[in-house]
């Protein structure tokens, strides 16, 4: 409890008065009516690709307070009447787009809101236009007609939407706490920080994502604006801890991905350096949940046979995330993205079993049980080749599952036998796993302390038993004579130990005290 409450003092801290105190990396001038100097961001993941404006809707903007500033930059923008693009001729739409976008580039604090309320209802006004602008169906063709975005438009559009998105995010709880802990952990139960001015950045995402998938925008124009640099800023923003900006970036990079196919390889790459990073530096992200899910989506899309590039890709990144102590956050879009590469090529099935083993948790026993159910999964599209050539390692760690003392992981591991494909698998190579196995199941039986767990492996040694009553009773035999055997070695030592005790007293005489 206490840890709690410091990591949240801690919050409201970084969030607050403690915002002046980031060690600058980068400076841009604010825009917004109060003057600032140059404010960012004090963590290279959470800083923007290139210095941009900071956002007032940022906590960080309260260290720009504490700067004088100009006086032009102290006064809010000035606001000109503008008449609906509805309502002026085809020929005059582009420089009103213009005038439109450059108060749409204009930034506000959100977090007053008693702060030039008519300047951003004007914004917002002019948002929701361009929203419906740009996703209005394209009019029938004609020659003379001039292009509803011309290459000017969309600069403008993309400078616009970059300086609303791309601003400073305010600290994550586990960099407020580190402060404090060095070995602080976010906390489930911690609420995710909700940026204040979402209602507005909504509509900017809204804008870009009409963009994106709009058809009168040309991709061998929009890539000079959609650029590398872009998906690169907009894949830092993936550490929001805002799960609306997530899930809308999501589905934008996810776009991205499916028009811009020169984007591909990048984005792909790209993505894989921030798992390098979360798995092998930080092991802290919010972010890695949505970016597993559109690599989800583009793994499905994988033609056969799969590029090299693509395996190295599972052994290198998704195989190494299931390292992080966290990975139960992501766990059920990460298990997808490992079956999709199993069930596009079944060959990758002894790879991804040999991987889920050398991660295989010691003490983590919640962590254990998702990783039986990926290996069902994955087992579930092994076919009877690839089986073979894991099933040594992969039995002994299942028996060693077998007696878990938590009920759970006992569990979880008997219930592989409920899988139809996995007993067929087992049936196929019982001579080789049904020895390995054989001495866990009888000690479940003699000694566990679930019952649950007691009948279920009691139905699954009668299932071993009906499927080859010869093996079962030669194992059986192998089992007593071990048993026999480690008792005889037991009463040996015994009898050692007591020979040199009297052999000691014997010596020493009977000043020597012996202890029982």
């Amino acid at each position: 409890m206490f840890n709690k409450i410091i990591k949240r003092g801690a919050r409201k801290g970084a969030r607050g008065h403690d915002a002046a105190a980031a060690e600058p990396r980068g400076a841009a001038p604010s825009s917004s009516s109060g003057g600032a100097a140059p404010v960012t961001v004090n963590h290279a993941s959470r800083a923007s690709a290139s210095p941009v404006p900071p956002s007032p809707t940022s906590p960080h903007a309260a260290a720009a307070a504490a700067s004088p500033a100009p006086a032009a930059a102290q006064q809010p923008p000035l606001l000109e009447p503008l008449p609906l693009l509805r309502d002026v001729p085809a020929g005059e739409r582009p420089g009103l787009l213009l005038r439109k976008l450059r108060l749409v580039a204009a930034l506000f604090d959100f977090s007053d809101s008693l702060k030039h309320p008519r300047e951003k209802e004007a914004k917002r006004q002019a948002l929701l236009e361009l929203v419906d602008y740009v996703q209005a169906p394209a009019p029938a063709a004609n020659a003379n007609a001039p292009a509803r975005l011309p290459d000017a438009v969309q600069e403008a559009l993309v400078a616009a939407i970059s300086a609303n998105i791309f601003r400073p995010l305010p600290p994550a709880l586990y960099e407020s706490a580190a402060n404090i802990d060095p070995n602080a952990t976010p906390d489930d139960e911690e609420e995710p920080y909700l940026d204040p001015a979402w209602p507005h950045i909504q509509l900017v995402y809204e804008l870009l994502l009409r963009y994106v998938v709009s058809p009168d925008t040309d991709t061998k124009v929009a890539k000079r604006y959609v650029d590398h640099a872009f998906v690169l800023r907009l894949l830092d923003h993936f550490d929001s801890e805002d799960p609306r900006e997530r899930e809308y970036l999501k589905t934008v990079l996810h776009r991205i991905y499916g028009k811009f196919m020169v984007h591909r390889p990048f984005i792909r790459k790209a993505i894989n350096n921030v798992f390098y990073r979360f798995i092998f530096e930080t092991e802290r992200h919010n972010g890695i949940g949505e970016l597993l899910e559109i690599l989800g989506s583009i793994i499905n899309g994988f033609a056969l046979p799969m590029k090299e590039e693509h395996k190295l890709f599972l052994s290198r990144a998704l195989i190494p995330l299931h390292k992080p102590k966290s990975v139960g956050i992501y766990h059920q879009q990460l298990s997808y993205c490992i079956v999709q590469f199993v069930e596009k090529d079944y060959k990758l099935a002894d790879a991804v079993i040999r991987g889920l083993l050398k991660y295989w948790p010691l003490i983590n026993c919640q962590k254990e049980v998702l990783f039986l159910g990926e290996l069902e999964e994955v087992l579930e599209a092994t076919q009877p080749a690839e089986f073979q050539r894991c099933m040594v390692p992969l039995f002994k760690q299942i028996g060693r599952c077998l007696n878990s003392a938590h009920f759970q992981v006992a569990e979880r591991a008997l219930f592989l036998w409920n899988n139809d494909h996995i007993v067929s698998l087992i049936a196929q190579n019982r001579g080789v796993i049904f020895p390995i196995i054989f001495e866990a199941l009888e000690r479940n039986i003699q000694s566990h302390w679930n019952q649950a767990v007691h009948g279920l492996t009691a139905n699954v040694r009668k299932m071993f038993l009906d499927m080859d009553s010869d093996l079962f009773d030669e194992c059986h035999q192998q089992y007593v004579e071990k048993e026999e055997k480690a008792k005889e070695l037991e009463e040996q030592r015994e009898s050692a130990w007591r020979q040199l005790e009297a052999v000691a007293a014997k010596a020493a005489g009977d000043d020597m005290v012996l202890v029982k």
